[in-house]
């Protein structure tokens, strides 16, 4: 038999044998347990994420709840105008970033917020009230781009990815997103919560969530 002709038969095989093999099992989806409005899912929820960076990437996800809530990104604004209020408005009276996040000279961030809520003036207040550095400006962008600037040391303060964690649970500021004062909706869950489930996201491998990924 000619070499082209067993060359054929050959392929001929392989293809009809692709053809009945069985197709290949897609990803079974992951059920997480449903949570109420408002609060967060425990790093526990996510053990059956058997892949680290598909855990990871759930876990940062569950974890921007409140990164993306108005009690965070309205410090984090991109063109130096901080936000106010649930729905985002321009803060009122106009302020500035000014050099050192702080407002500009004239009327510094501390002009007027205090270190603690003032309720009766519903001015909040939490120790060292600031804007956050423009390298992390998060408003109006998606998880994704989020994650990659908090492991970003150039983007995220020259921080480790330990010192995130720290940051995340125990800073000062960070805990006025659960304390908020007068009128203003609380970030999801606890403070406690969200920084275990950094600390999580980090122990799986800190990957990130796809582009169109949402919470």
């Amino acid at each position: 038999m000619q070499p082209f002709l067993l060359c054929l038969l050959a392929g001929v095989g392989l293809l009809a044998a692709a053809c009945d093999a069985p197709p290949a099992e897609a990803p079974k989806p992951v059920h997480l347990p449903p949570v109420p409005p408002g609060e967060l899912r425990s790093p526990e929820a996510f053990a059956s994420i058997r892949d680290n960076d598909a855990r990871a990437a759930s876990l940062f996800l569950e974890a921007s709840k409140v990164l993306l809530h108005p009690r965070c990104v309205n410090c984090h604004p991109h063109d130096g105008v901080p936000r106010q209020g649930d729905s985002g408005g321009r803060h009122n009276p106009p302020v500035e970033r000014g050099q050192r996040d702080r407002g500009l000279a004239a009327l510094e961030c501390t002009s007027c917020h205090q270190a603690q809520n003032l309720d009766f003036a519903r001015v909040p207040g939490a120790p060292g009230w600031h804007l956050a550095p423009v390298e992390m400006a998060w408003l109006g962008r998606t998880p994704a781009a989020i994650c990659a600037q908090v492991k970003d040391p150039a983007r995220n303060g020259k921080k480790t990815l330990a010192q995130i964690v720290e940051h995340s649970a125990h800073d000062e500021l960070v805990a006025w997103g659960w304390a908020p004062g007068h009128g203003r909706t609380k970030a999801p869950g606890s403070q406690a919560q969200f920084g275990a489930l950094i600390d999580a996201w980090v122990k799986a491998g800190a990957a990130c969530p796809p582009e169109e990924a949402r919470p």
